[in-house]
């Protein structure tokens, strides 16, 4: 059968890439191990969080469908570092992985054409550097000039608890073996990479009574922009935390010889900032007591998610260190936990359209690119899906920069850097993360999602009439001044705001102290007429405007900078700085402006800018 897209792969990635192509009009096909597997969530029962709910914004600012799933499956919402700055606060959900998991998967099956396969993929058909096609274990035959692989940790997954060893993706379900040894024939960097998830217990073996409780946020933060806050009242259940303490770590002390990831059976690099319980101990065993959050899985509460005990261990060492937990003396395991490994390709094999590089028409997409998370996984599975669909309706590529959202910072880092471990988002990533924030996705990205017919025409319209709100309201604080006028200052001590000594923006004003909807109305009496979303939109502004005008100011800067030509008799071995691999593949390509040189795998921006100021310095010794 002919298709214009295969995506291989039913998982967060697999998800976007395949709503996204088929939403814009080309035939897709899914293929998936299991089609009742579509939208699992292989561990925490989670989406978003610290700059991964920036990634779900993004996502759904585009016309994605991960928001929309967590708002209608989720069971708590919190906002995270909520008494921070706006730039570095994130939504988090927990979510109902049975109700998440049939959501998506009936959006998938009710989606114009997208058709669905449960088949395994064990090769690719490729002419001439050129994809063609996959062929599968029936020995079916799919034609297509796009393939998107989102394998996950199923390419070539090993399951390890203590020292009993599974091939399988996740617990219980096929891994994909022979596709992983057919991508190592092609010449790609592969390497392996190690994950792990934690022992599910019973609900009725748990005494949450002696827990700390986290409730969720009145009112709930939804994800979705499409998601109608006046109307979003979803039930929501309690988390609760608990302790680790002396007794547990002896317990896993004593059993560090019987540890996978310490017996030298596994040999993945496992994720820096989410480690397994025992790696935790090993490394920290100063500390008294590690945080553990238990969390329900489901509506139903049938099963609690022990986040923060991630493990490997034994069977018996688990229900003996999950018992020794206060408040789970009684605990019984429905599910252990386990350590997985997994193939990986080396990101840099692939350009920012998440192409690879040696196979024109191959892309891949989520954890396959050393990634670790549902959230960065459904942001490249978007931009590949999109890009294919693009390529295929000869248009230009969408690519993201890192200024415009945090899905370009991902990608970007990605395949100009590559890893060696499971990248994990962190706004700290972002450079220009006060532009990037949660609240403001929309009004960065919604116009794309628009352009690429992801986004319906109802959206689009409240977008409009909040816009141009916003912007209306925006020009008039930053065109309009006041002055200190003793009736104007009485005013500024009615709402205890700071005074102000001479002629000043209205920009300015606002954004000194804490202003909420009462006080800016009460300055500014017409605002009335804005939304509480669009007042909370002009407080942030308002609040960051010098900051974000330094920001976009640098962004000028560096397009400038990048449009800069380089000369072709240019030698980058006489520039001191430049690493001797950055001198190298500068020589071999010699990108003809900054912009292309800023597009080689490995090529910094702070190599760009030594070697600005070097033709800088040439061109005034030529004068």
């Amino acid at each position: 059968m002919n298709y214009d897209v295969i995506v291989i792969g039913g998982g967060h990635a697999g998800i976007e890439a395949s709503l996204a192509a088929a939403r814009m009009g080309v035939k897709t096909l899914m293929i998936t191990i299991l089609a009742e597997q579509i939208g699992a969530s292989s561990c925490n029962p989670a989406i978003g969080g610290l700059a991964k709910g920036h990634l779900v914004r993004e996502v759904d600012a585009l016309g994605g469908e991960m928001g929309l799933c967590t708002d209608k499956t989720g069971i708590q919402f919190r906002t995270l570092n909520a008494s921070k700055g706006p730039a570095v606060r994130g939504t988090r959900a927990q979510i109902d992985m049975d109700q998440y998991r049939m959501y998506m998967r009936n959006v998938v099956l009710h989606t114009n054409n997208l058709d669905v396969k449960q088949e395994i993929v064990d090769g690719l058909i490729i002419e001439e550097g050129e994809i063609k096609g996959v062929v599968t274990q029936l020995g079916n035959t799919y034609q297509a000039s796009k393939v998107i692989i989102t394998a996950g940790t199923f390419l070539n997954g090993l399951i390890h608890i203590g020292d009993k060893q599974q091939t399988a993706g996740r617990q219980g379900e096929f891994a994909s073996v022979a596709l992983a040894e057919y991508l190592r024939t092609l010449g790609l960097d592969i390497g392996r990479l190690k994950t792990g998830t934690c022992a599910r217990i019973d609900v009725k073996s748990v005494n949450t009574s002696i827990m700390e409780i986290q409730p969720g946020d009145t009112p709930p933060p939804p994800f979705s922009f499409r998601t109608d806050k006046s109307t979003f009242h979803p039930k929501q259940l309690p988390c609760y935390v608990t302790y680790t303490n002396e007794k547990t770590h002896e317990i896993i002390e004593s059993n560090f010889y019987r540890a996978p990831m310490f017996s030298g059976q596994i040999e993945g690099v496992g994720p820096r900032y989410c480690p397994s319980i025992e790696d935790k101990i090993s490394r920290f065993r100063d500390r008294p007591r590690h945080q553990i959050f238990v969390e329900p899985q489901t509506m139903d509460e049938t099963e609690y998610y022990i986040n923060g005990m991630s493990t490997s261990l034994p069977i018996d060492v688990q229900l003996e260190m999950v018992q020794s937990v206060e408040g789970m003396e009684n605990a019984k395991i429905v599910r252990y936990g386990y350590a997985i490994e997994y193939d990986y390709i080396q990101p840099t094999e692939l350009k920012h359209t998440l192409e690879t590089k040696k196979i024109k028409g191959l892309y891949t997409a989520g954890q396959i690119n050393g990634t670790t998370g549902y959230e960065e996984a459904a942001a490249q599975g978007l931009m590949a899906g999109i890009n294919a669909a693009l390529c295929i309706q000869g248009k230009e590529p969408f690519i993201l920069r890192r200024d415009e959202a945090y899905i370009g910072v991902l990608i970007d880092d990605l395949v100009t850097k590559g890893t060696n471990e499971p990248y994990r988002m962190f706004t700290s990533r972002a450079e220009y993360r006060l532009l990037l924030r949660e609240d403001n996705a929309d009004m960065r990205l919604s116009h794309y999602g628009k352009e690429l017919g992801l986004l319906d025409d109802d959206y689009m319209q409240k977008f409009e009439t909040k816009k141009e709100a916003l912007d209306e309201a925006l020009l008039f604080l930053s065109e309009n001044y006041v002055t200190p006028t003793k009736e104007f200052l009485a005013k500024l001590s009615q709402i205890d705001a700071v005074k102000i000594n001479e002629k000043t923006r209205w920009m300015d004003v606002i954004g000194r102290g804490a202003f909420n909807r009462e006080k800016l109305i009460t300055l500014l009496p017409e605002f009335e007429k804005y939304s509480d979303e669009v007042i909370e939109q002009i407080l942030i502004e308002a609040k960051y405007s010098r900051y974000i005008e330094k920001q976009q100011q640098q962004i000028l800067q560096m397009d400038d900078m990048l449009k800069i030509k380089i000369p072709k008799d240019f030698v980058y071995s006489s520039v001191a700085g430049l690493s001797n691999e950055i001198i190298e593949k500068l020589h071999k390509i010699m990108p003809p402006t900054l912009f292309s040189a800023s597009q080689i795998s490995g090529v910094t921006p702070a190599a760009l800018e030594i070697i600005h100021v070097h033709i800088k310095l040439r061109q005034k010794g030529k004068k």
